[in-house]
């Protein structure tokens, strides 16, 4: 079992960096692809950015990519996104998610969720 905690979402000017942290307990972390997902007010949860277990590969939705980076650290049992050149329409609950067997951008595919973290771009 995987509990994830993620921190670090806030209010940040459109154009402006924020960084999320998703801590996650026990020590089986390093088995687990990793990703990040999102929801905005009245719409489905969408997927964001996954890594494999290594850290060796990942991939990013389309309306992310070249401004989001998603990273992990094993020792540290934690995932990172980086978020860049922030724009009003990225403003949703983000939320971290662990999956024991796929390394996916569907929901369905994961096992574990963190509670989520609200992320707010002024226009």
């Amino acid at each position: 079992q995987v509990q994830l905690v993620e921190s670090g979402g806030g209010l940040v000017q459109a154009g402006g960096s924020l960084r999320l942290s998703c801590g996650a307990s026990g020590r089986t972390f390093r088995r687990y692809h990793m990703g990040w997902f999102r929801q905005a007010p009245g719409k489905e949860r969408e997927f964001v950015a996954a890594i494999t277990w290594s850290g060796g590969s990942t991939y990013y939705a389309d309306s992310v990519k070249g401004r989001f980076t998603i990273s992990r650290d094993n020792a540290k049992n934690t995932v990172i996104l980086q978020m860049n050149s922030l724009k009003p329409e990225d403003t949703a609950v983000y939320y971290c998610a662990a999956s024991a067997r796929y390394y996916s951008d569907s929901r369905g595919g994961y096992d574990y969720w963190g509670q989520g973290t609200q992320v707010t771009v002024s226009s």
